[in-house]
């Protein structure tokens, strides 16, 4: 399965390119487009990342709206039409378009910040401040998953 770990901090170029962390372009190069899909969050002031297999895997799920419901119209428009496919260069790195990274707050550096099947680019001092708000929360509210029972155990 494909994940993103860690958080790494690269340069963004004039041009508004920047390097995408080796390790990540290794996760997704079995995908069937080389590159990352992005697109703007709608929950914090950071860019989305994925590969397009969980593009494909969210655009399968979206039957469980009504045809043409007012939530599906929101959930197709906030992804898909915000998306971008953002190919990399020989040198591993994208270009990261105006809108993407005036959203983020993204100028001269860029956080990559693994999330497991997705991952986040951010500015990087916003995404100290957003870390710090997310442990002290995770803190206080003591969050945990439930045990993971095993296969064919007893529930």
């Amino acid at each position: 399965m494909l994940l993103f770990l860690s958080t790494f901090q690269n340069k963004v170029d004039k041009k508004g390119r920047v390097s995408v962390p080796a390790t990540f372009r290794a996760a997704l190069a079995p995908q069937s487009f080389p590159g990352i899909i992005a697109f703007r969050s709608f929950t914090s002031a950071c860019i989305e990342g994925c590969g397009m297999d969980f593009m494909e895997n969210l655009s399968s799920r979206t039957d469980q709206f009504d045809l043409f419901s007012a939530e599906q119209d929101d959930f197709t428009s906030l992804i898909f039409a915000d998306a971008r496919q953002l190919a990399w260069d020989p040198e591993g790195r994208i270009g990261l378009p105006e809108d993407l990274t005036a959203h983020a707050g993204i100028t001269d550096t860029a956080a990559f910040v693994g999330k497991g099947r997705t991952f986040q680019i951010w500015n990087p001092e916003a995404y100290r401040a957003a870390s710090e708000e997310a442990r002290q929360r995770a803190l206080r509210t003591r969050l945990t998953l439930p045990a993971q029972r095993p296969e064919g155990g007893p529930a």
